[in-house]
């Protein structure tokens, strides 16, 4: 793991999926990643370049470039053809081999990797805000959620199976830029939540919406 001394403030890249699963790099100056040794975060496989991707922190942001790799970078699932700044909650994916998760702040400390967290509720639905992970039926949801299907589920994971209004949904979702969010793009939201939930668990329907009202979630105890 690199720079556990540095200030917490700091953003970081946390490994998900893949050969670097569990381990974590605070992102306070320029990071290489690829194969090659002098990467600074090295992913050993073929399918990865030597200098596969970039990331570089500045007063804007951090930006994740792809170094003209051979197999891709991908952002939230889209291929990464121009540099673009992260947002917090962000899944990269490294050739598809390395998944990553970009936390704007190192803040927290995320659960141990390959472990269901233990503490607070459990019930056949998990969810850890800290490092953003999700397990069904005792199964970790890979690739990691979007930003957005995240906190959809996680202010309905919170309210504990009372019903959340739309509008509230969508202001937890979309935030500043609410005001134009028409209802399609929550519908449409909601409907990849269902799917990505129901490719690990098909057999229990979680996200409930109850007509004129809003939705909530049937997280039954294991």
């Amino acid at each position: 793991m690199e720079y556990e001394n540095m200030n917490t403030d700091l953003p970081v890249l946390i490994g998900q999926t893949g050969p670097l699963n569990g381990q974590r790099w605070l992102i306070g100056r320029v990071l290489t990643i690829g194969r090659d040794a002098e990467c600074d975060i090295v992913v050993p496989h073929r399918q990865v370049s030597r200098f596969h991707a970039r990331l570089s922190p500045s007063s804007e942001g951090v930006l994740l470039e792809d170094l003209a790799s051979k197999n891709g970078t991908y952002c939230n699932g889209q291929l990464v053809t121009a540099p673009i700044y992260l947002q917090d909650g962000d899944s990269l994916q490294i050739a598809l081999i390395q998944n990553f998760v970009f936390l704007s702040s190192d803040s927290t400390m995320p659960v141990d990797h390959g472990r269901l967290p233990l503490s607070g509720r459990v019930g056949r639905l998990v969810l850890d805000e800290r490092s953003r992970r999700v397990w069904v039926a005792a199964k970790e949801l890979v690739p990691p959620l979007s930003a957005s299907q995240f906190r959809l589920l996680h202010i309905l994971y919170q309210s504990a199976g009372q019903v959340i209004d739309r509008e509230k949904l969508v202001r937890a979702v979309w935030s500043e830029e609410a005001d134009g969010v028409s209802e399609q793009a929550l519908d449409a939201l909601v409907r990849r939540l269902r799917e990505r939930l129901a490719a690990v668990d098909p057999t229990h329907e979680y996200v409930i919406t109850v007509r004129g009202h809003g939705l909530r979630l049937d997280n039954p105890i294991k």
